[in-house]
């Protein structure tokens, strides 16, 4: 049995529309902020330069402190570069050693390919070789009328024969039909 719903098709799809403008409102409103928190961070650490009126020494000056801020910058950005690719290195390490504890390798499924060996030597060799490879023209030919002749088949019950077989004398008998088959 279902339950009906409490609030008609069209209270629902109103719903979701305030829903979806608000969000959008929100979404908007964020990069608004991130927008400020930028232009505030810029402002604090790189002011706009003023090189008007200054002579060709304080220019230097400039250049020189300039300078000596990108080296600091660079040499903070190749560090924090190297603890990165020493953390991913260490991460694929961990990664390796839990999937040797857990001894699961994922196996692709494999599928049974049926290929002539006629079809294997063409993929090898090339198909400007004709070399056909009949496997069945090497084997013996044989008969079943000839393998049912050699081994008869004993209907008897296996119960009448215990008896008979059983002792040294079941022994010497089985022992002397087993050599005068060999001859």
């Amino acid at each position: 049995m279902q339950r009906k719903s409490k609030i008609s098709a069209s209270r629902k799809l109103m719903l979701k529309s305030l829903m979806v403008a608000k969000a959008k409102e929100e979404l908007e409103q964020e990069v608004l902020v991130k927008e400020e928190e930028k232009q505030k961070y810029l402002a604090e650490k790189a002011p706009p330069l003023n090189t008007g009126g200054f002579s060709l020494a304080q220019l230097q000056d400039l250049c020189r402190e300039l300078h000596a801020k990108i080296d600091v910058v660079d040499e903070e950005r190749y560090d924090i570069e190297a603890k990165v690719m020493l953390n991913t290195r260490e991460i694929k390490d961990l990664n390796i050693k839990v999937l040797d504890l857990r001894g699961k390798f994922k196996r692709p499924n494999l599928r049974r390919v049926r290929v002539s060996a006629d079809a294997i030597l063409r993929s090898l060799l090339g198909s400007k070789h004709k070399v056909s490879m009949d496997l069945r023209a090497n084997l013996k030919s044989v008969k079943k009328e000839d393998t049912e002749k050699k081994r008869p088949v004993e209907d008897s019950d296996w119960r009448k024969n215990v008896e008979a077989m059983s002792g040294m004398e079941g022994r010497k008998k089985m022992f002397d039909a087993a050599k005068g088959s060999a001859q």
